[in-house]
């Protein structure tokens, strides 16, 4: 047998451990829920790991709810093309933008406030498969909302309801009940490099 062939060889019968093992573990994961998944950490991808969801949501024919806390104040392309699927996306813009920009606390606990409001309106609705509360985690950490009232509307959510939450430095509380959480790190962003957001990858 020539190495090729050997290494070929070796390299099937590893495969088929693998397909064996991998088989099994999937024959024993039956059960089906709603997922309730958080995309925090300080890197680039949280609301774009969520849309992607979305997409795949689309695709199955599922219904979503996205409504975004901070994002409004600027159009941008993601908005554009869920508006294109009606029937299944209803994309919400329900910020003033970021709190540093808007500088006025009541007016945004006022927002925050609107904007929680819909996501449980969502959640409760039969018709909704999916709520994606963007940006959530951002108006937790500055305390508009209570932690502990979104907590326990989450948790007590209809039994095939999946909900998304994103943004940065997500409360302990939070993770603890999720069944899905990531973390995105920085490596490098292009912004530390004097790269301004640009259409297409940041909005």
């Amino acid at each position: 047998m020539t190495d090729e062939a050997d290494l070929n060889a070796r390299h099937n019968a590893k495969m088929a451990k693998v397909q064996v093992a991998r088989a099994k573990m999937m024959a024993e994961r039956q059960i089906e829920k709603g997922l309730l998944i958080v995309n925090t950490g300080p890197g680039k991808g949280k609301t774009t790991a969520a849309l992607g969801m979305v997409c795949r949501a689309i695709g199955h024919g599922q219904r979503v709810s996205v409504i975004q806390f901070v994002k409004g104040a600027l159009q941008t392309g993601e908005k554009v093309v869920f508006d294109a699927f009606p029937d299944h996306v209803e994309f919400k813009p329900m910020g003033e933008g970021f709190t540093w920009d808007t500088q006025d606390r009541a007016r945004d606990i006022a927002v925050a406030r609107e904007a929680w409001e819909a996501v449980k309106a969502r959640i409760a609705d039969p018709e909704i498969d999916m709520v994606v509360a963007d940006e959530l985690n951002i108006v937790l950490r500055y305390d508009y909302l209570p932690v502990e009232e979104v907590v326990e509307a989450i948790v007590n959510r209809p039994e095939g309801k999946h909900v998304i939450v994103t943004g940065r430095n997500a409360p302990q509380a939070l993770i603890d009940v999720a069944d899905l959480v990531t973390e995105m790190t920085q490596v490098k962003h292009p912004f530390r490099s004097g790269v301004k957001a640009q259409a297409g990858i940041e909005f």
